[in-house]
């Protein structure tokens, strides 16, 4: 694709977001940046579906970035990553994903409606994401990984190929300051901090009720009696 789209886009750090899909049912995703990445992705898997691309770990060249794919079993499991942070990392990152996924849901996966997971699983890849971004050890794990350290044998390709002849997508993100990594855990701490008002708002109304309930049972029990039996 062109490469005057680098104009319109901020680098993202690492992997900015992964799917999980069966053939070009998504059944599960999670992005830390905005734009179209996902339309991209599912380019892709049609592209790989219509083409009949026999497929087990390839990437996709999109402007400065990869779509990086690992098919398993009818799965896709796809992330995007800037093209400088490498394909070691993004390649364990999706055997990772992968083994939690299977593990998780199994045959489940093979009939699902589109979205079937998402609720729960988006949150496995947001904190799969945030450890292989900051975690210095995730190369580590890496380079001991031997089906995925071989990383000069996984094809790279432009996603132009996957694409119907004559399409172009370009690739839109829009990473702000507020997305940094400092922010995630802003955000993190803010989702937390909310909850736990809210758990401390629900004891609060809880505790009135009962005592609303105590309050109108005394008076009760003055004009009627413990039993409330002279009503």
């Amino acid at each position: 694709c062109e490469r005057d789209i680098d104009d319109v886009m901020t680098r993202a750090n690492g992997v900015a977001y992964a799917l999980v899909a069966r053939e070009t049912t998504p059944l599960a995703e999670h992005s830390e940046v905005e734009g179209n990445a996902p339309e991209v992705a599912k380019k892709v898997l049609q592209g790989i579906a219509s083409n009949n691309r026999q497929v087990s770990r390839t990437s996709y060249v999109q402007g400065i970035y990869l779509f990086h794919v690992l098919v398993s079993d009818g799965i896709s499991f796809i992330c995007m990553a800037e093209e400088d942070f490498g394909r070691r990392v993004p390649f364990v990152f999706l055997e990772d994903v992968r083994q939690s996924f299977t593990a998780k849901y199994g045959t489940q996966a093979l009939h699902a409606a589109a979205y079937a997971f998402n609720e729960e699983f988006s949150r496995v890849l947001n904190q799969k994401m945030n450890y292989y971004n900051t975690n210095p050890q995730a190369d580590t794990i890496g380079r001991v990984r031997k089906e995925i350290s071989e990383v000069k044998n996984i094809m790279v390709e432009n996603i132009e190929l996957v694409l119907e002849r004559g399409e172009k997508i370009d690739l839109l993100v829009d990473k702000t300051d507020s997305l940094q990594d400092e922010t995630f855990r802003f955000r993190r701490q803010a989702r937390r901090i909310k909850q736990e008002m809210w758990w401390r708002s629900m004891r609060m109304t809880i505790l009135l009720i009962i005592v609303v309930f105590l309050g109108l049972y005394f008076v009760l029990a003055l004009a009627c009696g413990p039993r409330l039996k002279n009503c």
